[in-house]
């Protein structure tokens, strides 16, 4: 087993074991421990009743840069775009916040994060989907319905 690899059982065992009850792990091939499918199942919020799916890719070098995350749902989110991508500092090599990746995080810090994006960590301010925000700002419920539109479309269990 390389050291990669080996680093890699560690880091997704200590993730496993600190997951957020609305997280689960999936990992399609058990042979690939870089790629899994974080599911996230808010359960408060514009996104409750949503069943999310986010595909996490651990690069080669993992710890001197973030994991990749793709969202793989469909929503309306102002910090996701429709191509899937995530607006979360810590997924930042470099942020202006200071909160971007450090080699000290963690796939654990990942998820957490991620599942963040669903209740206390939503940012209009730097938005990646900035008509979702800009709704959010004039009239938060017209932005609650669109929210519900695409989790009955998309995101249903």
């Amino acid at each position: 087993m390389t050291p990669f690899l080996k680093a890699i059982v560690n880091k997704v065992q200590e993730m496993e074991q600190t997951l957020p009850s609305t997280c689960q792990i999936v990992f399609d091939d058990p042979n690939r421990l870089h790629e899994f499918t974080l599911v996230i199942v808010p359960d408060e919020g514009y996104w409750v009743g949503g069943r999310f799916h986010f595909g996490i890719y651990v690069t080669e070098d993992y710890n001197m840069a973030p994991p990749q995350v793709k969202c793989q749902t469909k929503l309306w989110h102002p910090n996701i775009n429709e191509d899937g991508d995530v607006c979360l500092s810590l997924l930042r090599q470099s942020s202006i916040d200071g909160l971007g990746w450090a080699p000290t995080r963690k796939l654990k810090d990942v998820v957490w994060g991620v599942n963040s994006l669903f209740t206390d960590l939503l940012n209009f301010d730097d938005p990646l989907n900035r008509e979702a925000a800009e709704l959010f700002l004039v009239d938060k419920e017209s932005f609650r319905h669109k929210v519900k539109e695409y989790v009955t479309q998309y995101a249903k269990r």
